[in-house]
């Protein structure tokens, strides 16, 4: 099999036309304001959600100090269950909070948090839940709000997968105390770097706006030892710009997806997501699971193979958050309390996917798979 030439990568930032962009940034040069709560800075909190169909949102330089600051905004001590399925970001947020993390293991299917697990691992010292919304795949929202309402905790999304994802026409931003959304440049909507908290009420909107800024509630006056998350100017307006274009975006992934689909449907050992009827996705990721026994080539095999021919595929999420040295002394982050999150660590590669991935591209890299196996 012939090398591509140029790489694949997993995935390539969504870029709006530069001579749009220059526009705003001429408004900019003029006005002479580059953060600090500026016109772009209002305008893209405003029309975010409206797109996003949510009440109050707040913008952020990026989505971890999002993450950061909305426990920050909730008071959150002690522990927080979540998982290990995830970026490091998820957890790291906890540690930097004085929080300890408490690792309960995944669904099969979905691979998000399994609520009966959370539930199990409840103790006088959680405070909250913490769940991801995995490869933009929803969770199981009534059962977390009936687990957060029955023993008194906050229930705070991770979303940054999940932008613009609705749930029988409702946006899943609009569930638990808080969602936080990722606006990096490997997203589905991208700020370059950015991110966001979604909150419930105004009076939570305007404690999350002082910690971004310090603390300040006005020119002498710090209610909080808050930190500098602002989103500047040149961000949001390109954030605005990017509002235009998003939803052809996402139907140029939804497309990608339903290739990809299409053509890995008769591949033994491969398994993949599929849309769930009530909801509304977004397409952030392609995740395939390698079953070795029938493949014939386990995940990794696989994966440099790709590598070899050019083709960069992310094995997201491995290892498990709960591996990290940071992480595995914990007693919770012990595999046998997370056999499902073990397995499929072991098992996934997400493919490339992004608005301009041709379909010259997409044939090899199902090309590349389909060779690759065994048992075909």
């Amino acid at each position: 099999m012939n090398k591509l030439e140029n790489p694949i990568y997993v995935t390539q930032p969504a870029l709006p036309p530069l001579e749009e962009f220059t526009e705003l940034l001429k408004q900019i040069w003029d006005n002479k304001i580059l953060t600090n709560n500026g016109p772009f800075h209002q305008q893209f909190e405003k029309e975010l959600a409206a797109y996003l169909g949510v009440k109050y949102i707040s913008v952020f330089s990026n989505g971890t100090l999002a993450l950061i600051t909305a426990l920050q905004a909730l008071r959150i001590t002690g522990e927080v269950i979540t998982t290990p399925f995830s970026f490091v970001a998820t957890t790291h947020s906890l540690w930097w909070n004085n929080i300890k993390p408490v690792f309960a293991d995944i669904e099969p299917n979905t691979f998000n948090l399994d609520p009966e697990k959370v539930e199990a691992a409840i103790t006088p010292q959680t405070t909250a839940i913490m769940p991801v919304h995995v490869y933009g795949n929803p969770c199981n929202l009534k059962e977390f709000q009936r687990i957060a309402d029955t023993y008194g905790l906050k229930l705070i999304y991770d979303a940054a997968h999940a932008f613009g994802v609705k749930v029988n026409g409702d946006s899943v931003l609009n569930f638990g105390d808080l969602s936080i959304l990722s606006f990096h440049a490997t997203k589905v909507f991208n700020t370059i770097e950015g991110g966001a908290i979604i909150c419930q009420d105004e009076k939570t909107k305007q404690r999350i706006d002082y910690l971004k800024n310090f603390g300040f509630a006005g020119e002498t006056t710090v209610i909080a030892p808050g930190i500098n998350a602002k989103m500047n100017e040149v961000q949001a307006a390109y954030g605005l710009l990017q509002l235009k274009y998003v939803d052809e975006n996402i139907a140029k992934r939804k497309a990608i997806t339903e290739n990809y689909r299409k053509q890995l449907a008769n591949i033994p050992g491969i398994k993949y997501m599929e849309d769930m009827a009530e909801v509304e996705h977004t397409y952030s990721y392609f995740p395939i699971f390698i079953d070795a026994k029938v493949y014939g080539k386990t995940r990794d095999e696989l994966y440099n193979e790709l590598k070899k021919n050019n083709i960069y595929g992310r094995r997201y999420f491995y290892p498990l958050i709960s591996e990290f040295p940071s992480y595995r002394g914990l007693t919770s982050a012990n595999p046998a309390n997370l056999p499902v999150a073990e397995a499929v660590a072991e098992q996934v590669i997400c493919l490339p996917i992004y608005p301009n991935l041709d379909l010259e591209s997409i044939n090899k890299i199902i090309e590349t798979i389909k060779s690759y196996s065994i048992n075909i």
